[in-house]
This record gives C-alpha cells, sequence and structure tokens, in this order.
C-alpha cells in the first residue's frame, strides 16, 4: 500500500504539469463539468489509492491494538501519518503548501480523533468515546470548511456529509472488532472502501473544474 501511495502521487504530478496555482480566498464562479480527460482520469485513480490508503492503515491499527500487538500498531500508526502526509501533498501543486501543511494538520486531528475513540472503546470509557467523538465531528466541520473555502465546487454541506458518514465508518468499525461481529466488518470495510473512492472522486472532478487549463 505504501507503494501505491507514492505511485499516485507521481501519478498526480503528471497530471497536473504547470505552474502551482495558490487560492487566495477570492470567490470563485462554479466551473463546468471537467471533461474525462487522462489527466482527470489520472487524478482520479490517485486520490483513490491515497484515501483508500487511509482506511487500510487505520484499520491495521484497530486490528493490532485489539490483539494488543504493540509493534504491529506501532508501524501502522506510522503508515497512517505517511498516508495522510500524501494526501496533504497532493493538493500542493494547486493550492500551495501553506495549503497542504494545514490539510495534514486537519488530517492530523481526524487520526487522533479515532486513535483517541478506539483506546476508549477498548477500555470501555464511554466518557472517553464520547470526547473523541466530538472531536472527530467538529474535525470534519473545520475540514469541510477548509475545502470548501479552497474550491467553490465543494459545497459546505456536501463535504460536511461524506466527511462526518466516513467519521461514523470508523466508528462502526471499531465497534465491530470489540465485538467480534466479522461479517458486520466485512461488509463495513467494503462499504468503507467505495465511500473512499466517492471522496476522492469528488476532491479529483472539483479540482479539475477550478483549474480545467491544467486538465487539458
Amino acid at each position: 500500500m505504501k507503494r501505491l501511495a507514492t505511485a499516485a502521487v507521481a501519478a498526480l504530478a503528471l497530471a497536473t504539469t504547470g505552474p502551482a496555482f495558490a487560492h487566495d480566498g477570492a470567490e470563485h464562479a462554479a466551473a463546468p463539468a471537467a471533461a474525462a480527460t487522462p489527466a482527470v482520469a489520472a487524478t482520479r485513480a490517485a486520490l483513490r489509492d491515497l484515501w483508500a490508503g487511509h482506511v487500510f492503515w487505520v484499520r491495521n491499527v484497530v486490528d493490532a491494538r485489539f490483539a494488543g500487538n504493540a509493534a504491529r500498531a506501532g508501524a501502522a500508526e506510522k503508515e497512517v501519518v505517511a498516508n495522510a502526509k500524501a494526501i496533504a501533498g497532493a493538493i500542493e501543486p494547486f493550492y500551495g503548501k501553506p495549503a497542504s501543511d494545514q490539510l495534514f494538520k486537519l488530517l492530523a486531528g481526524h487520526w487522533q480523533a479515532i486513535s483517541a475513540y478506539l483506546d476508549g472503546a477498548r477500555a470501555g470509557d464511554t466518557a472517553a468515546t464520547d470526547a473523541a467523538m466530538a472531536k472527530l465531528l467538529g474535525n470534519a466541520d473545520v475540514l469541510a470548511k477548509f475545502l470548501s473555502g479552497a474550491n467553490p465546487n465543494l459545497p459546505y454541506d456536501a463535504v460536511h456529509g461524506l466527511l462526518a458518514a466516513h467519521g461514523s465508518h470508523h466508528v462502526q468499525q471499531i465497534s465491530e472488532f470489540k465485538n467480534g461481529q466479522w461479517e458486520a466488518e466485512a461488509r463495513t470495510w467494503a462499504t468503507m472502501k467505495e465511500h473512499m473512492y466517492v471522496i476522492a472522486d469528488a476532491l479529483a472532478d472539483a479540482i479539475a473544474k477550478q483549474f480545467p487549463d491544467k486538465f487539458r
């Protein structure tokens, strides 16, 4: 999966040749739908690999912590962080390094909330899981505002709905691991992967609409 993430960034770079665009906070008119050019297809594929990597490595952490395998959990946690850096780096050609750094900070907050929820669930600590859930939802709100503020083709309500659903998938998966509901978890895992593709495609298409000259 790490090789996939690296290949994804390379594909995205090929799809976005040209000078970087920094978002200046100004309002932009909604762009027409982007044509399905090879560059758009490459960007969708790149972002799908990156976002699928997020749920892949988080699931590995969940599995390892419930199994009590600290070494395996630690290795997977490092991959979660590396993946978040790769996702954030993917927007740098369009919005610049400050935006990339901010996205990484927000993704790190998302992961920290999930990690705290996981530890609370393992310990049966309702107060801890409630606090972690509040952080997860708050992070989804700030992340949705960040993405919608950077790209007019990403309406806040739509993005927030996607991110909130994503967070609920993590919570559901953790519950299923805790309760040994393996068939249910297999269904949740399939749903999580498909949902990552929805988020990745939405981001790729929105970027292509905002910067059509980079996708011809």
